[in-house]
C-alpha cells in the first residue's frame, strides 16, 4: 500500500498519525481494516488491542511497516471510501485538478477544499492518487471528508451544467469576477497549467493580481486565495 499498485489491488490505503487516527476513529470507523500501534497509542488513546483489528506492535516493526521517514506511534489500513455520485455544477462548486502530480500540493489542496466547505474535488488520470501516503498527511485528515474522483476532464468540463472557471496568469482579476453559485474550478500542472484542449472548454479565466516579480504561484497556494474569494464574493 506504499505503491499506487497495490493500494488499487487491495482496495486499502495507509493512514498514519495519532490526529488522523483519531479522525478515522470518530468520523468513519466502519472503513478500518487494521490499527498497528505503540503500546502509549493504547494508553492514551484508552484502547485496548485486541489482536484481530486492534495490534499491538514494536517500535521497530512500526518503523517497517510506515511509509513515513519518522514514524508516528500508529498506521492503520483504511478500506478506499465508496465513491459518491458527481455533484451538479448548478449549485455546488467543484475543485477541478489538471495534472496535480505533487503529493503535498495534493494533500493541501484537499485540505483547503474541505476548509471551504468544499465537497468533491475531481482529477484527471494523471494526477497523483489521492491515497498516497503523502497527500494523506499533508491533508491532514481531509482525505477522509472530501473524495477525489478520477475522470477524463475534457468530456467533463464539456458535459458541465455550470461554469467553467480557470486560474491563468493572464485572466480577468480575480477580485472583478463574481462567482456564481456554482461551477467548476479548474487548477492546472504545477509546471505547465491548464493543457490547451481544457482551456478551449472555460468560460471565465481569472488570475490573481501580482504585486512582485515572482512568475507564479504555487498551485495549492493559487487554489487557497481563490477558493477564498468564491466564499467572500459568492457563495
Amino acid at each position: 500500500m506504499h505503491h499506487k499498485k497495490g493500494r488499487e489491488e487491495s482496495d486499502c490505503f495507509l493512514v498514519e498519525g495519532v490526529k488522523i487516527t483519531r479522525e478515522l476513529l470518530a468520523e468513519c470507523p466502519q472503513q478500518l481494516v487494521a490499527l498497528y500501534a505503540l503500546p502509549e497509542f493504547f494508553r492514551e488513546q484508552a484502547l485496548t488491542p485486541t489482536g484481530d483489528r486492534f495490534r499491538e506492535i514494536s517500535p521497530a516493526e512500526l518503523e517497517r511497516i510506515s511509509a513515513l521517514q519518522t514514524p508516528q506511534q500508529v498506521v492503520c489500513v483504511v478500506r478506499r471510501l465508496v465513491q459518491p455520485q458527481l455533484l451538479s455544477p448548478e449549485n455546488n462548486w467543484i475543485l477541478v485538478l489538471d495534472g496535480i502530480r505533487d503529493p503535498g500540493n495534493m494533500g493541501t489542496i484537499l485540505r483547503l477544499a474541505d476548509w471551504f466547505g468544499i465537497r468533491q474535488v475531481v482529477a484527471s488520470p494523471d494526477s497523483v492518487d489521492g491515497c498516497n501516503p503523502k497527500v494523506v498527511q499533508a491533508s491532514m485528515g481531509s482525505v477522509l471528508r472530501v473524495p477525489v474522483i478520477v475522470q477524463e476532464l475534457d468530456g467533463y468540463c464539456r458535459q458541465s451544467h455550470g461554469p467553467v472557471v480557470a486560474a491563468v496568469l493572464n485572466g480577468t482579476p480575480v477580485q472583478d469576477y463574481v462567482f456564481p453559485d456554482g461551477g467548476l474550478l479548474l487548477i492546472g500542472n504545477e509546471a505547465q497549467g491548464i493543457r490547451p484542449g481544457l482551456l478551449e472548454r472555460v468560460q471565465q479565466a481569472v488570475t490573481i493580481p501580482s504585486f512582485g516579480k515572482a512568475e507564479s504561484l504555487n498551485a495549492a497556494v493559487a487554489t487557497g486565495i481563490l477558493l477564498w474569494e468564491l466564499r467572500r464574493r459568492g457563495t
